[in-house]
């Protein structure tokens, strides 16, 4: 009911946000630019500050709203080894539930091929843009680009956590021997994992290396607010909560899912305050003719509002398994049925990087993958922790950039030789 009442809801307001933006941008165009200093009476009531108010307002007006498809990346070039590359989009393999997609470059580099793993929690891939862009500096990169589970008809079947470690494996089967595995926050569990069954099975395209940045490897470490929230309730309560019905006018009509929305919803309750007055100083400098911050603000909320729903299946096991049960640090996981022995992982590096002010995933808990991979000897072990940053600065930003991500660089190139 929740599900349908909310489609219902958003369908309800896009026209009014159409007409909105529509009117808003007719005024930008037909609207002379903001004078500096202060405005004359006759600017105020010609055309001028009123009027321009009443363009801000529309605009932000019609730019309150979740959209639920993914944005573009956006990465047209990139400068690789002092070259200027064009970057075009490939989709190497698909699923019903997730493409591997490939920033090729147009020139023919020798660069080690890496398979950045993005989560599955309720936004886009696209909130990676910021580490692949560097990333593509000096690597050939893939990402997992999952898809919105509302757009997956049922008939594909469900799609559970130990999918969404096969994909992980299947995907770097695809790319073949001699990749890195990079994964951030959430994922960090399944690509462990991953690299685990593939060590136990001896895969000829099990990584060279695996760098595991802000991921909640053993939650009883260090537990943060969102690791007592998972366990203030049982899993029966998530699942009655928490897991909606995709409406009849999706194309998953029918496919139980924890709703993007949702999660929004509630990561915006805990800083509404925050999120208001951002909208109201847009209309300001929207009004004022600021286009460099109305720009940055715009594109922010346009990836924040960005949502995708969740798989209840993978939600549901995740919850379960990684934040209430601990089933990889307690070595009680499983794929398939077999026990995941993170021991196996001999051949492949280990790179852990933790936030100091992460209040997601708090310091402790990703640098806990270092005592579970017992067999990777310790010339091929290395952790960081980056001062100064919290959970989104680990992968995004200066310190990401000038700090992180040379070591990161650093530790696949030195095995990738």
């Amino acid at each position: 009911m929740l599900y349908a009442a909310y489609d219902a809801q958003h369908m309800f307001m896009e026209p009014w946000r159409l007409m909105a933006r529509q009117g808003a941008d007719w005024l930008h165009h037909v609207l002379p630019a903001p004078a500096e200093g202060v405005p004359s009476w006759r600017e105020m009531f010609a055309g001028g500050v009123l009027t321009r108010s009443l363009a801000a307002t529309s605009e932000v007006f019609s730019r309150w709203r979740l959209t639920h498809t993914r944005p573009d990346y956006g990465i047209a070039s990139v400068v690789s080894n002092g070259l200027e590359c064009g970057i075009s989009e490939e989709a190497v393999m698909s699923t019903p539930f997730g493409t591997l997609l490939h920033f090729r470059k147009d020139r023919a580099l020798a660069q080690p091929p890496v398979l950045l793993v993005a989560p599955m929690s309720g936004h886009f891939a696209t909130l990676l843009r910021d580490t692949v862009r560097t990333l593509l500096q000096d690597h050939d990169v893939y990402i997992t680009d999952w898809h919105n589970a509302r757009d997956v008809p049922l008939r594909h079947g469900e799609f559970s956590l130990d999918d969404y470690t096969d994909h992980l494996i299947r995907f770097l089967a695809k790319m073949g021997p001699g990749a890195h595995l990079m994964a951030i926050c959430q994922p960090c569990v399944a690509s462990l994992a991953a690299a685990a069954v593939m060590a136990q099975d001896n895969h000829p395209a099990q990584p060279r290396s695996v760098t595991l940045m802000a991921g909640p490897i053993d939650c009883r470490v260090n537990p943060t607010s969102v690791n007592e929230l998972a366990t203030s309730r049982d899993i029966g309560w998530f699942e009655e909560n928490m897991i909606h019905t995709v409406p009849a006018t999706q194309k998953g009509a029918g496919r139980q899912v924890y709703p993007g929305f949702v999660q929004l919803t509630a990561f915006m309750s805990m800083n509404m305050g925050r999120h208001l007055k951002a909208f109201d100083d847009l209309a300001v400098q929207i009004r004022d003719g600021q286009h460099d911050k109305a720009a940055s603000v715009k594109a922010f909320y346009e990836e924040y509002f960005a949502v995708a729903d969740l798989p209840a299946e993978f939600y549901l096991q995740t919850v379960n398994k990684v934040f209430q049960t601990y089933d990889l640090p307690r070595g009680e996981l499983t794929f398939r049925g077999e026990r995941v022995e993170p021991r196996a992982i001999r051949k492949s590096a280990l790179f852990t990087v933790e936030g100091e002010r992460d209040d997601i995933c708090s310091v402790g808990q990703t640098v806990a993958a270092q005592d579970l991979c017992t067999s990777v000897r310790p010339y091929l072990r290395n952790h960081h922790v980056q001062t100064g940053v919290g959970h989104y600065g680990v992968f995004s930003g200066r310190r990401w950039q000038n700090e992180i991500y040379p070591r990161v660089r650093e530790v696949i190139h030195q095995v990738a030789l």
